[in-house]
């Protein structure tokens, strides 16, 4: 097994943290020393049991690694009311906390707004919360987009060139001719979304991320903008 060295390891490690020490001749023990009381023995017996159940989560950590997946693609993933008093809420305002975890300091709701054509170059839209939003031919070049939620919105020909979208979902939504080019999209979905046209040209998506969306039966057609092939330029096999 491929980790069965590594796991073995860790788990005389914790063998080890646990008291367990097996004797060996240097140590001066002899072979009758091992016959020891009875409490001894328990205590023996105890601590290769949880050697044993060390060793299990050893393997369990250190199996193949699950795919990443997006944030927010739970399946009973509530979102909170729609605040519609706040009039302010449609428009496009970059994050001063940082993208690490896309954190802010309130929830960043554009649900339903028209934000066709949008110029947000560079912005930092973290946490974004889409559905039912447009934002076709809008600007977003070197944004972020972490952690955003993503679904059933309009992103026909909008530019994400170079922009930071990873472990997002864009679940339902139709990218017709949007350009990713050069984008990192590591861990974000596109599950049930039209894709036609889209340009992926030197993205990095991971590979189980890259399998599903080669899977996606509207990758096809050519950028209207770049000319590019939308299937050859995920690299996908024909």
């Amino acid at each position: 097994m491929k980790f069965g060295v590594t796991a073995l390891y860790l788990a005389l490690v914790a063998g080890s943290a646990t008291g367990f020490v097996t004797p060996t001749p240097k140590q001066g023990i002899s072979p009758s020393a091992l016959n020891g009381s009875p409490l001894e023995m328990e205590n023996m017996k105890e601590s290769m049991s949880k050697l044993a159940v060390a060793s299990l989560v050893s393997l369990s950590l250190l199996s193949a690694p699950l795919p990443a997946l997006a944030d927010g693609q739970t399946e009973k993933f509530k979102l909170p009311p729609i605040d519609f008093t706040d009039k302010t809420r449609c428009s496009l305002n970059s994050s001063t906390i940082g993208q690490a975890n896309a954190a802010r300091d309130k929830l960043y709701d554009l649900r339903q707004c028209k934000l066709s054509g949008a110029e947000a170059p560079g912005f930092d839209l973290s946490g974004v919360i889409m559905t039912d939003t447009d934002v076709s031919k809008a600007n977003f070049k070197e944004a972020y987009f972490s952690k955003g939620y993503l679904q059933s919105s309009n992103f026909d020909g909008a530019d994400f060139t170079n922009a930071i979208v990873d472990r997002a979902t864009f679940k339902g939504s139709t990218l017709r001719g949007t350009i990713f080019t050069n984008a990192v999209l590591t861990g974000t979905s596109f599950e049930g979304a039209d894709v036609e046209g889209a340009d992926f040209t030197e993205a990095a998506i991971g590979s189980f991320d890259l399998k599903q969306l080669c899977k996606n039966p509207t990758l096809k057609g050519e950028n209207p903008k770049t000319g590019a092939d939308t299937r050859f330029s995920v690299g996908c096999v024909p």
